[in-house]
């Protein structure tokens, strides 16, 4: 799950890379606004996604392959209809980006058009989250890592026939990434199906228990999301007040944080796995041991992150930019980065605790209280401190949302198994 994660990003930037050498920087400005929207889209529809590892992972454990079925197949009801919902808000959608960002009349248009192409995918890019829940659930993770080098793949490939090769700019980008967001949602389908022994016109009727059950698990995922999404986009906000040097160096260091997130996503990818298959099969001998035994990787992970950062951090900013004023002012804030996988690791861990034993309340609580009591009360009394007061509060924020999720899972038991 790690190199699926790297293997995302890193073949990604193959499609930045073919619109950025086009002969006007327009192109790039239209695809990196419209590809900011989709992906925050997207981003907050990761309820799909971990509410569906959870629950299968638990009827994994308990070798219960129709309940493994019908979760399936409620996660595609589920997919679909979010899909469908994105097409149909596309007007209110475009409305909205162009009220929180500015542009000429020439950079909407192309925006508008990538935007509008991008949304023909939606109800796959969804499915494709439901796939990746079903693979993870029930730890084929190799085929998941297949699925994600696949849909770059099919990207990369589209981008170079239709962006150089027949000239279609910015409906070229987006018509690729559509392309292989559909062809890996089949793809993906045909795996899940084939491995839950799923034959076709004998799919298991949904249940509407199950479906609110869901609904309530994807609810409260997508509050947790929300708030997130909000305490990190502050970084960028009130960055903007310090002065554009202060905003570009932010830029590259957020950099750093998704190199983070991508070593320890994985670990906690296989903390929702284990866990939810130990507590399918009511082992709290087995739950036990893999908590501590994930919990003991993802610290390891985390000091490798910090002593790269510690040892190369400034050799990593010099790969991302060349600005000298940058370079310099992403230095004087390194630090904060060096100790941030140590401070943040806990967090991700009991995501992956939280989601493998479908705890989605205490996820949504956690998460509201870290923000209220750790992140705003952090930013407000330090912001005479500027930007090192922004990246105070977001260190507050990731040790306050461990200390919270900690302390509600010895509050709740969750541990403790019939």
């Amino acid at each position: 799950m790690i190199i699926s994660n790297i293997a995302a990003p890193m073949l990604g930037l193959v499609d930045t890379a073919i619109i950025g050498h086009l002969p006007d920087a327009i192109y790039l400005s239209a695809v990196a606004l419209g590809a900011m929207a989709i992906n925050f889209i997207y981003l907050l529809a990761v309820f799909l996604r971990m509410s569906t590892t959870g629950v299968v992972a638990q009827s994994y454990g308990a070798q219960d392959v129709p309940a493994q079925q019908r979760h399936f197949v409620h996660g595609l009801l589920f997919a679909l209809a979010l899909g469908l919902l994105c097409l149909l808000m596309q007007p209110l959608l475009l409305w909205a980006l162009w009220q929180l960002v500015s542009g000429d009349q020439a950079l909407q248009t192309l925006t508008n058009s990538y935007i509008s192409i991008r949304l023909w995918g939606a109800p796959a890019a969804l499915t494709n989250l439901v796939v990746l829940g079903v693979l993870l659930g029930r730890q084929q993770s190799k085929s998941a890592m297949s699925l994600v080098i696949l849909a770059n793949l099919v990207n990369v490939m589209l981008d170079v026939i239709l962006i150089i090769g027949l000239g279609m700019n910015v409906a070229g980008a987006a018509w690729a990434s559509v392309t292989a967001e559909w062809v890996t949602a089949i793809a993906g389908v045909v795996i899940v199906t084939r491995s839950l022994q799923m034959k076709l016109g004998q799919w298991p009727r949904a249940r509407w228990q199950e479906c609110k059950q869901l609904f309530s698990l994807n609810q409260d995922i997508l509050i947790r999301s929300i708030v997130l999404q909000l305490c990190m986009a502050m970084m960028t906000a009130y960055a903007s007040y310090y002065g554009q040097v202060t905003v570009a160096a932010n830029a590259v260091l957020m950099q750093f944080l998704m190199l983070i997130s991508l070593g320890l996503d994985g670990i906690a990818y296989a903390t929702e796995a284990l866990l939810g298959q130990a507590k399918g099969q009511n082992r709290r001998d087995r739950l036990r041991h893999w908590f501590w035994l994930t919990l003991f990787w993802s610290a390891i992970f985390a000091l490798i992150y910090s002593l790269l950062f510690y040892f190369f951090g400034l050799n990593i900013i010099g790969l991302i930019t060349n600005i000298p004023e940058v370079i310099e002012s992403a230095g004087l804030y390194l630090p904060w980065l060096i100790a941030l996988p140590l401070l943040a690791h806990w967090s991700y861990f009991f995501d992956g605790v939280y989601i493998g034993l479908s705890h989605s309340k205490a996820m949504r609580d956690s998460m509201l209280m870290a923000a209220a009591f750790g992140f705003l009360p952090a930013w407000w009394l330090t912001q005479a401190w500027q930007n090192h007061g922004l990246w105070f509060a977001l260190s507050v924020f990731m040790v306050s949302r461990g200390l919270a999720q900690a302390w509600l899972i010895k509050k709740r038991g969750m541990l403790q198994l019939e």
